[in-house]
């Protein structure tokens, strides 16, 4: 028979692609309507002889590094600004349903930058990764077993290098990383506590991830008080995310030689003008050594990273909640929670199930 008459794959169908897009570039806090969710339709077939794929969304992350993103910015950043009109990336798991890449079939789980969309084509794949836990929650490549994961780790262990017995502190501790860096602090034989901004919050900290001692830093009239009764012996290691009073309030407290490994800055994200840091000189009569890194430059150590995470959780040394929002449309508000503290644990957004 000739080629014509053969029956056409069904994949070439379109179907319906709900999108979220950027609607204008914020200024200050962002709020539900700077983004948009429109109805698209996608091909369900990549584009011949290119190695892309297609892939079908089923859990998109919500992160704070999103914010950034978001400003029209003068200056380039490590993650390049959204444009405006076209669809939000961020980071997701995703089923492959076409694929003209030798290495991805249809049915194979992957993580990596995607679109806040049902369906994307994918045509550069150099930093997903293929799912190798699909027996643990697929959510869990959002968070404890994908890049808020790989944070805490190389935040923990490459940069603020704990030794057993030592001091630790966390902000925002129970956010997607901030739970990880306290209990692989504990795991590693140190002592931590953590701030976060509800008792709800602080009563996870302690009964549920283990941290030694936790408290609502929306409560404390004096944070260098409270941090002296946390730490009387001072602070070896901050993992910091917030910034503002909380950092300056830390130096003030920080051990000879302590670390600060410098993840995020929430507290600054949606300010016009940063906040200044006074109490700096610390850094110089205490030794300090203050370090930031990028995620992504570690991106290299993933699967070991992954092996080690996927045995904690399956020998029950490390346990991980989710707060998770249903259905694509429902992007705009989960991503805005994040800067009001409305989330519990690592916010996702489900766009379906499989």
């Amino acid at each position: 028979t000739s080629s014509s008459a053969r029956p056409r794959k069904e994949a070439m169908a379109e179907v319906s692609n709900k999108r979220v897009i950027l609607k204008r570039y914020v200024t200050g806090f962002p709020a539900e309507d700077d983004m948009e969710l429109v109805p698209a339709t996608a091909r369900l077939a990549v584009p011949p002889g290119s190695n892309a794929v297609v892939v079908k969304n089923l859990y998109l992350s919500c992160d704070p590094y999103l914010r950034s993103r978001m400003s029209g910015n003068d200056e380039p950043s490590h993650v390049p600004d959204f444009v405006q009109g076209e669809v939000l990336t961020t980071l997701g798991v995703s089923k492959v349903v076409e694929s003209g890449h030798q290495d991805y079939k249809p049915g194979d789980l992957v993580w990596g930058m995607t679109g806040c969309e049902e369906y994307t084509l994918i045509t550069d794949l150099q930093s997903h990764f293929k799912i190798n836990h699909p027996e643990l929650p697929l959510s869990y490549y959002t968070g404890v077993l994908g890049m808020p994961g790989l944070t805490a780790y190389v935040g923990f262990f490459d940069v603020a290098k704990p030794k057993k017995g030592e001091y630790v502190f966390v902000s925002a501790a129970s956010g997607a990383v901030g739970q990880l860096v306290g209990q692989l602090a504990k795991i590693s034989g140190c002592y931590v506590v953590g701030s976060a901004g509800s008792d709800e919050k602080v009563n996870l900290l302690k009964t549920k991830f283990g941290f030694d001692d936790a408290f609502n830093y929306k409560k404390e009239q004096d944070l260098d008080a409270t941090l002296k009764r946390c730490f009387p012996e001072g602070i070896d290691i901050y993992f910091e995310n917030v910034g503002g009073a909380m950092l300056d309030a830390v130096l003030l407290n920080m051990r000879l030689h302590g670390r600060v490994s410098v993840c995020g800055l929430i507290s600054q994200y949606n300010l016009e003008q940063s906040e200044g840091v006074r109490n700096l000189f610390c850094i110089i009569t205490k030794r300090i050594r203050m370090e930031g890194f990028i995620v992504t430059d570690h991106y290299g150590s993933y699967r070991k990273f992954e092996e080690e995470m996927a045995g904690y959780l399956k020998e029950g040394k490390i346990t991980y909640v989710e707060d998770v929002a249903e259905g694509i449309e429902s992007f705009p508000t989960a991503l805005i929670g994040l800067f009001y503290g409305r989330n519990i644990g690592k916010q996702l957004v489900v766009v379906a199930r499989e």
